[in-house]
């Protein structure tokens, strides 16, 4: 008789899990707080601000593209979030810790992965020479929501989908209204 394969949502957790417990390092739980904390905004914020500084006016439009973007991915999450209402995973998973308070209530999806995905696919579009550095963040943060012990990894999966698509979405509106 051969093994069942493991169900999508109890793969999750284990990844949860086992992406948590990495957490609990303290270098480690303290390097990944900090990222996630960054990635509260005050980065986003402050990098939307040095490419409306130094780019002249394409920067101040930049600048603005990208937080029309954010906006509008704030607005979606919280709307998915209220639809969905799934649970964080250290409230209903076994052997995950929430290192940080979470932000909020539900895990679905990780807003924070959402926006820098977002914010990275228009800054980059504009600025490639940034894609290195905003690409590795953004994974960062993706990394940072789950061994927080605060969203599951389909969370941040799902939230890098729909802010790459968020993000692309926004280049294409520039380009079909300028």
């Amino acid at each position: 008789m051969s093994a069942r394969p493991p169900s999508r949502h109890n793969l999750d957790s284990r990844m949860c899990v086992a992406a948590n417990r990495w957490g609990t390092r303290r270098a480690i739980g303290l390097f990944f707080g900090a990222v996630s904390r960054l990635g509260d905004g005050v980065f986003w914020y402050s990098l939307m601000t040095v490419i409306a500084v130094v780019g002249g006016w394409h920067g101040v439009a930049v600048a603005v593209q990208m937080a029309i973007t954010g906006l509008t991915a704030l607005m979606l999450y919280r709307v998915l979030k209220r639809w969905t209402r799934r649970p964080r995973p250290f409230r209903t998973c076994p052997g995950v810790i929430a290192h940080v308070p979470p932000l909020d209530e539900f895990s679905f999806p990780s807003g924070h992965t959402l926006q820098a995905v977002a914010f990275t696919v228009v800054a980059v579009a504009h600025y490639p020479v940034l894609a290195p550095f905003l690409v590795g963040f953004a994974a960062l943060i993706g990394a940072s929501r789950v061994i927080l012990g605060l969203h599951y990894p389909s969370d941040v999966l799902a939230a890098t989908a729909i802010g790459g698509g968020l993000g692309t979405l926004s280049l294409w509106a520039e380009r079909v209204l300028l």
